[in-house]
């Protein structure tokens, strides 16, 4: 992320000073270095108002002026700066102010009587730090707000997702990493007429009767290897001698570190006959 000589000379600044001479020193100096967005006030109580109006990206700010000093006029621009960043750098001629001042919350500080090289190189790279800061919290704002799209939209494909998967088939399940099952949708316990839980054979009840054994060692095979399957089919036998025949897929699911967190699948029951 970078900073162009042309941004930094067309940031906005005010130059507040009680005294005519040195607004007109600074006005120059800033024209001749090649700012294109300079303006100012000997007025200290119009400063507050002035920056929320034109959010100046720095502001040069003597400390001593009559009526309403630069830490007073700091003290206001906490309470009206909205991106919590008091983008001043002082002026003073006392020596013992500079470090009050950077405790009041300016950046940096310039000496009187103004050396016009230090002046110039304090200026260029305050604004460069400012203009940075700028991009970087816009960038900031629009990946939030990417993220918070995305959360969106993510949360609207699942949701169609799920809609189309239980249109298309009688359940949807998913197990977590011990096999136990976490989600079940559609009519499972009412369909099996037993705990969904013993279609892997890893339930802690009594197993059902009916079950094609061969079948079901082979799903349990096919989990055991974390290998997805596609319309798999199983059958049972009820007590009444009615068969059931059910078709499953399934998926197995693993993080971005490729650790096995569990399946993921749905089934429709294909007949019940005699």
């Amino acid at each position: 992320m970078m900073i162009s000589a042309a941004e930094i000379l067309n940031a906005s600044i005010l130059v507040v000073d009680d005294q005519d001479a040195n607004v007109q020193l600074l006005e120059q100096l800033l024209h001749e270095a090649g700012y294109t967005c300079v303006t100012s006030t000997t007025n200290p109580q119009e400063v507050c108002a002035l920056h929320r109006k034109h959010c100046y990206d720095l502001i040069l700010l003597d400390l001593q002026m009559p009526g309403m000093d630069g830490f007073q006029v700091m003290e206001g621009l906490k309470v009206n700066d909205a991106d919590d960043y008091l983008p001043v750098l002082v002026l003073t001629a006392q020596p013992g102010h500079k470090l009050r001042a950077l405790q009041a919350g300016a950046k940096d500080f310039i000496s009187k009587p103004f050396d016009l090289v230090e002046v110039k190189t304090r200026i260029h790279n305050m604004l460069e730090v400012r203009l940075l800061y700028k991009k970087l919290e816009n960038h900031n704002k629009m990946l939030e707000q990417t993220v918070q799209e995305r959360t969106a939209e993510l949360r609207e494909s699942e949701a169609r997702y799920r809609s189309l998967t239980e249109l298309a088939s009688d359940w949807y399940w998913e197990q977590d990493e011990s096999m136990n099952f976490t989600k079940v949708s559609g009519p499972v316990l009412e369909m099996l007429g037993i705990q969904v839980n013993t279609l892997n054979g890893k339930s802690h009840s009594a197993p059902a009767a009916g079950w094609n054994e061969a079948e079901r060692e082979l799903l349990q095979a096919t989990i055991a290897a974390r290998q997805p399957f596609i319309d798999f089919v199983f059958h049972r036998v009820n007590p009444d001698g009615s068969q059931q025949q059910f078709r499953v897929s399934g998926e197995p699911m693993f993080n971005q570190s490729s650790r096995f967190l569990g399946y993921r699948g749905i089934g429709v029951q294909m007949s019940a006959t005699k």
